[in-house]
């Protein structure tokens, strides 16, 4: 599936991984202390809740990862397609992920919960996205995978038995892009706190706008 993806698909991993790694951070570096982009760790504290029996928690990390959820629910309704089509549906999502990110920014300043929930359906959205457009291959809001399948070359790699390069220089570009992000949103969170977000939000209208404005292009040379 890697060798169908066209080039630009390529540059739109790195950079959706880039907005995930800011809004990750922001996440780790806020009042709560938590991770938004992926649920892994928002599971576990659930189980932790669950088995104590909070009832306070229980109910404020079931709403974390159900705005996850949310968000790719949301993707799935508005893209629906399983391969990549160039259209205006993408172009949508990405705005709705904007505006998430937008909404997110005063209820964060103000210790509301509210501000994490639309931050968490911003990621869910924007995965969702990424997986449907690269046909599973990409996830961008997480790295497990990719570690993974780096792992997994290296441990080819020494046996002498040939690896997939392709999925291996994937993996690097989300990577990258994800550290990246975190790096670029640590630095701008030290300075602007909350508003760290207003970027990936700027970024991710930006990336609609541009993205329509090809689609359509694009469409119109192919009718």
């Amino acid at each position: 599936m890697i060798h169908l993806l066209p080039r630009w698909v390529w540059t739109g991993a790195w950079a959706l991984a880039f907005i995930a790694g800011i809004v990750n951070v922001v996440g780790f570096l806020g009042f709560e202390h938590q991770a938004i982009t992926h649920l892994t760790g928002t599971a576990s504290l659930l189980s932790a809740a669950l088995g104590h029996f909070d009832r306070v928690l229980i109910l404020r990390v079931g709403a974390g990862l159900f705005a996850f959820i949310l968000g790719t629910t949301i993707s799935g309704f508005i893209i629906e397609d399983s391969v990549l089509k160039l259209g205006s549906r993408y172009s949508f999502a990405l705005l709705i992920e904007s505006s998430l990110l937008i909404a997110a920014v005063p209820l964060m300043k103000q210790t509301n919960m509210y501000g994490y929930y639309l931050a968490s359906c911003a990621c869910g959205l924007q995965n969702a996205m990424a997986t449907t457009y690269s046909g599973s291959v990409v996830r961008t809001t997480h790295l497990s995978g990719m570690f993974t399948d780096l792992g997994i070359a290296l441990g080819h790699l020494l046996r002498g038995k040939q690896f997939n390069t392709r999925r291996v220089r994937l993996s690097l570009v989300v990577i990258t892009g994800f550290i990246s992000g975190g790096i670029t949103g640590t630095l701008l969170y030290d300075k602007y706190s909350y508003n760290t977000l207003y970027l990936p939000a700027a970024f991710t209208g930006i990336v609609a706008v541009v993205y329509h404005i090809v689609s359509d292009r694009y469409n119109a040379k192919k009718n």
